[in-house]
């Protein structure tokens, strides 16, 4: 029987131990035991995470870990090996069928939905993301080529990013998604830019304005699609993941109107690679409500006639050192938060970490630069990569 007929058939009188040998013999291909030895072998403390994986996925196996019910010493290897495998990519647990019917007609990043992840995952405490993140609070994807350290990967990725966009003393730039303004911070500190941001956390934009007051940026509690003016260069690191489906056109449409004619405009965005996938339930619910990766078929969808792709760019494997470096730095600050946000939001945030990390290392899932431009540049674009 193959998986997709077992899932389907789990609730037409499939036994219960015909399910569990099915799992075991899944992981067994992914070289994971069930109670084994190996520090990525899956210690399960309660039966019913079997059955909880197959209903619901890993919604299901997500808040089994939350609860305590099993347990991997190395869990970023425990998901690189099963997602390595690729046998999962067709799993279609048979409760989430709403979950994904949503995901995939319904538009569940409207501007009123849209600052809901603002609230629930950003807004969590800016001395939780300090004692996580590198000192300029960078929460995006490191750029590790010659970096030896997390501070060092983060400032290589901005410094990137300006030497794509080919800023100059004087532009004006605009940041959708600024988080707590490491680009624009950097840009205006070593390309004499002016930059204005916007972000739907409240948090975010708070903190950046105190910390960066001395600065030409303007930080702006606004949706991106609320803005309409002129500006040199566009930069979007980190927060196309919350645009979804639905808006991926408009969202290029906002940023075509916005850009001056000779600009650029760069995308920085995790990826995907299956285009009809839908989010991860765990994820959804727990970390990024309404978030969505997009596929490079569907970005390139949404820029068509709009925009010329002058580079692509993927650095994804860099994500899984900049994931477990941020999980180091939580496992070291965690007896500051713990009393507060007690040890099941510490499953959480482990599981989250390093469920990516290992997405990551087995290139699930992708992390994109790209450059864009409106008509194209004379003689071709001057490719950045060091």
């Amino acid at each position: 029987m193959s998986s997709g007929q077992l899932l389907q058939s789990s609730g037409q009188g499939t036994s219960q131990s015909d399910l569990h040998q099915f799992i075991a013999e899944l992981l067994k291909k992914a070289q994971i035991c069930i109670n084994g030895d190996q520090p990525w072998d899956m210690q399960l403390k309660e039966q019913r995470v079997l059955d909880q994986a197959i209903a619901r996925g890993n919604l299901g196996l997500g808040e089994a870990y939350m609860n305590g019910e099993w347990h991997a010493e190395h869990l970023d290897e425990f998901f690189c090996r099963l997602l390595r495998t690729r046998m999962t990519d067709n799993m279609r647990p048979w409760k989430l069928f709403i979950h994904a019917f949503a995901a995939r007609y319904l538009n569940r990043q409207s501007i009123r939905r849209a600052w809901q992840v603002g609230e629930v995952h950003y807004d969590l405490g800016n001395d939780f993301y300090a004692a996580m993140l590198d000192p300029r609070m960078t929460y995006t994807c490191g750029y590790w080529e010659n970096a030896t350290n997390l501070a060092e990967a983060q400032e290589a990725k901005l410094d990137l990013i300006c030497r794509k966009l080919e800023l100059q003393p004087g532009m004006r730039v605009l940041d959708i998604g600024s988080g707590w303004g490491s680009f624009m911070s950097y840009a205006a500190q070593h390309y004499g830019v002016k930059c204005v941001g916007v972000s739907i956390s409240r948090e975010q934009v708070e903190w950046a304005k105190q910390r960066y007051k001395d600065l030409p940026l303007e930080f702006r509690l606004q949706d991106y699609r609320q803005i309409n003016e002129k500006f040199d260069r566009i930069a979007s690191v980190g927060m196309f993941e919350h645009v979804g489906r639905k808006n991926y056109r408009t969202y290029m449409e906002v940023a075509h109107r916005c850009l001056a004619d000779d600009g650029l405009f760069l995308l920085h965005t995790i990826g995907k690679n299956l285009r009809r996938s839908v989010p991860d339930p765990w994820i959804n619910k727990y970390i990024f409500p309404n978030g969505e990766l997009p596929s490079i078929g569907q970005i390139g969808d949404a820029v068509d006639e709009l925009f010329v792709v002058e580079d692509l760019h993927n650095f994804g494997a860099d994500y899984d050192k900049t994931l477990m470096a941020w999980h180091r730095n939580f496992e070291a600050a965690w007896p500051l938060f713990s009393h507060k946000l007690g040890e099941r939001f510490y499953r959480m945030w482990t599981y989250y970490l390093l469920s990516c990390a290992g997405a990551f290392r087995a290139r699930d899932i992708q992390l994109w630069q790209w450059v864009l431009s409106k008509k194209g540049i004379a003689g071709g674009y001057r490719r950045e990569r060091i």
